[in-house]
């Protein structure tokens, strides 16, 4: 085929095939599809959408085996975003995106983007951005680029979300050496919009408009997909071209103006251009409309001379649109975009043909059958370990010998001082959090959101355990999806959905296949239990990196959003104590932990890291969550806090850092344990959640009849010499509530401030 691109174009070679992306065995299949050779166009549009990023190729088939449905569930996997009904007539629309690798090379830009992608996959549904939220991973803290990677990120993420003007109303941030190379960034929307005008993305009715809307075009991004599918090599900093840029103020613009179109009836199929760029926009616009669609190149809005088609359609600018409108209704849109300054061009039509035409210059210059960019794009079933043989791989030393704590007061003070566990105030500083005036409560188990104008409120928390997930990819998965639900019950919100960022490394290796599938066994198995679907989410593979002294793959990170409805938000719950003398209660399958395998108090306090995870007792989650929100509705608890990292103690001193009140831990009269000292305040069991009472209530009773365990286990209010605090009386240690706090603000100040 002759065209305007192959007279420029150097031949395709196999050097050129493998910069691209694509196997020898991938190529072969291109031709196959094509029977031809593709042009560089039709090569760079088949590299992009048969990347990891955009296919799924190696995770589509383990996907499919997770739950999806539920009878409040509007619309799962497969659109931008999954979309969940709220009542009264209102839906929930979110979803959780990766932006790993661009963030690595350029922090500020490659976390901004991030935000305002996912906010894009959001409000391309008709939905009105209510809350952002984030999962962030971080390598060591002395590592000599991650001050700058940690500063970078928290910058980006405020400066997009800020401008645009949605709330950041939580996260997670940790630090492990596992991420030196290749840190993580995941971000998260939640938004509202009318269950009765959700926006989809098939493309249909032959000769309706293309249309393109919000900012130009230009060369920045290409090949970003490409590039998020492989590994980091030495030379990380040469990709930062591959790096998108972002202007938050374009993206305010843009949607209120899709908003505004949207309230009329002008919109047959809306896609943002993300990952990409044109090339996925449209193919999936066509693809899920079985369409076909062609393009005028010369049409498309660029903001640099030059421009070839390649360049175009592999470009990742951000604050880009695709529309499909009903014939007609062009002027009316178009008069929309002018108003808030915006672009707006009539690029191409809907055709009947499944094939994807780009025109430039009066030529063809890429011709592609759809099926084989999409539904028929490769999907591998890659090798992948066994349990037991995993086990034998990853080689978790078992905890012979159970260490015992000699000072809980000085583990206490080195556990809230510790990266893992120290006060993200620095952080959250720079999140505008309380835009909108919705915003109920942050920084504690979940961020809390009021639906506009309505006595609802949506709650949101990210979550999961790496240490977890890599000793016990199974039970890990299923911890990272009830850790999620914990944190909704606690506030009082039912959980009702799940979305999802699968962090992973190399697929190619079976040890990582074998996390990835047995995570995801696990994360299924949780979600059918617990009646929390997962509606939405994300794959990003290959997050190891060369940079760091070859091969160093992350730790398995499933990171877990979840979202839930309170019905009366003068019910939610918070997890600071209320009042002095009120009975705290340790309710759930287990009282007194009895383990400290992948503890934080094992690794930060005694350098240890080794045996087992702890077991998931999803009948047990199920039960006790239900039992906590009869609770909370009720009237009958003051305060509610899940058990997590660090166990018990810590779970205690956070509730009384978040009130100012201290607290005396009692465990003689508690039920009886094997475990040791150790075990009891800093062991992980799960299922378990801190409560407090006023003394009036019967909560063991009220825990029997609905089959809990509840245990008390202290009082609040503990003072010494005028001085609240924590006094673990079994052992006679106090900790005052100001030293907990320096210790506690004590890591992020002088490691930025230092």
């Amino acid at each position: 085929m002759a065209t305007v691109e192959s007279e420029i174009a150097p031949p395709i070679t196999g050097e050129i095939v493998e910069q691209h992306g694509l196997s020898p065995e991938e190529y072969e299949r291109v031709l196959h599809a094509l029977g031809r050779e593709p042009n560089l166009v039709e090569l760079g549009i088949f590299s992009v959408m048969w990347s990891e990023h955009c296919s799924y190729k190696s995770s589509r088939l383990h996907l499919k085996k997770l739950p999806t449905e539920a009878p409040w569930v509007i619309c799962g996997p497969g659109e931008n975003a999954g979309v969940i009904d709220i009542g009264d007539g209102q839906a929930a629309i979110f979803k959780m995106e990766s932006h790993n690798h661009p963030s690595y090379i350029e922090p500020y830009q490659g976390a901004a983007t991030g935000v305002g992608g996912i906010l894009r996959d959001v409000f391309t549904m008709g939905a009105r951005p209510v809350a952002n939220a984030n999962a962030l991973r971080f390598g060591r803290p002395e590592h000599p680029k991650m001050q700058h990677l940690v500063k970078g990120v928290v910058a980006g993420i405020g400066g997009y979300g800020n401008c645009v003007g949605v709330p950041t109303v939580c996260g997670e941030t940790n630090f492990h050496p596992a991420y030196d190379g290749n840190i993580l960034v995941n971000a998260m929307t939640v938004g509202v919009a009318d269950a009765d005008r959700i926006f989809y993305s098939a493309a249909t009715g032959v000769g309706n408009p293309i249309v393109y809307v919000g900012s130009k075009t230009g060369r920045d991004g290409i090949h970003g997909a490409t590039m998020a599918s492989a590994d980091f090599e030495e030379d990380a900093d040469a990709k930062r071209p591959t790096v998108q840029v972002g202007d938050p103020f374009t993206e305010k613009l843009l949607i209120e103006a899709c908003l505004e179109l949207m309230a009329t009836d002008a919109i047959v199929a809306i896609q943002d251009m993300g990952a990409a760029g044109l090339t996925s926009s449209s193919v999936e616009m066509a693809t899920n409309g079985k369409a076909g669609i062609r393009l005028d190149m010369d049409k498309v809005p660029c903001r640099e001379e030059g421009m070839t088609p390649y360049e175009m359609m592999l470009s990742e600018s951000q604050e880009r649109m695709l529309m499909v409108l009903k014939p007609g209704r062009e002027a009316e849109a178009e008069a929309i975009f002018r108003k808030w300054e915006l672009d707006f061009a009539v690029i191409g039509e809907v055709t009947d043909t499944r094939h994807m035409v780009l025109e430039f210059g009066g030529e063809v210059v890429c011709d592609i059958p759809l099926g084989p960019l999409a539904a028929d794009a490769p999907e591998y079933d890659r090798p992948y370990l066994s349990k037991e043989e995993y086990k034998a791989w990853a080689q978790v030393k078992p905890l012979t010998e159970v260490p015992e704590s000699t000072d809980i007061g000085a583990d206490l003070l080195k556990l809230m001082a510790s990266p893992a566990l120290a006060s993200r105030r620095w952080i959250a500083e720079q999140y505008d959090s309380q835009v909108g005036a919705d915003t109920l409560q942050t920084g504690g188990n979940a961020g809390v959101v009021r639906v506009h104008g309505t006595k609802k409120a949506l709650a949101i928390t990210t979550d999961c355990t790496p240490r977890y997930v890599y000793a016990d990819p199974y039970e890990g998965g299923k911890q990272a999806i009830a850790e999620a639900y914990r944190n909704l019950c606690a506030v009082g919100a039912r959980p009702l959905a799940v979305t999802n960022c699968l962090n992973f490394a190399n697929p190619q290796r079976p040890e990582i296949m074998s996390q990835f599938v047995h995570a995801l066994e696990g994360m299924g198995e949780a979600c059918r239990a617990l009646d929390f679907p997962i509606v939405s989410g994300n794959v990003s593979l290959y997050n190891e990196s060369k940079a760091t002294g070859g091969g160093s793959a992350i730790l398995p990170t499933p990171a877990i959003g979840g979202v839930g409805i309170i019905e009366d938000y003068s019910r939610m719950m918070t997890m600071g104590f209320k009042a002095r003398k009120q009975p705290l209660w340790i309710v759930g399958s287990f009282t007194l932990a009895t383990s400290l395998g992948q503890s934080l108090w094992l690794d930060t306090v005694r350098d240890l890291s080794g045996g087992e995870p702890p077991a998931v007792d999803l009948e047990a989650e199920y039960r006790t969550g239900k039992f906590i929100l009869e609770m909370i509705n009720s009237g009958k608890v003051t305060a509610v806090h899940d058990v997590s990292d660090g166990g018990m103690a810590v779970a205690a001193a956070e509730m009384m850092l978040a009130s100012g009140i201290g607290v005396e831990i009692m465990l003689e009269d508690a039920d009886p344990t094997d475990g040791t000292c150790a075990a009891a305040h800093f062991g992980e069991d799960q299922g378990r959640y801190l409560v407090t009472t006023d003394g009036a209530v019967p909560l063991r009773q009220l825990a029997d009849e609905a089959g809990v365990a509840a245990t008390m286990i202290g009082e609040t209010g503990f003072e010494f010499h005028g001085r609240p605090g924590f006094l673990c009386e079994s052992t006679d240690k106090f900790v005052s509530l100001a030293d907990l706090r320096e210790a506690h603000e004590s890591f992020f100040r002088d490691w930025m401030e230092g």
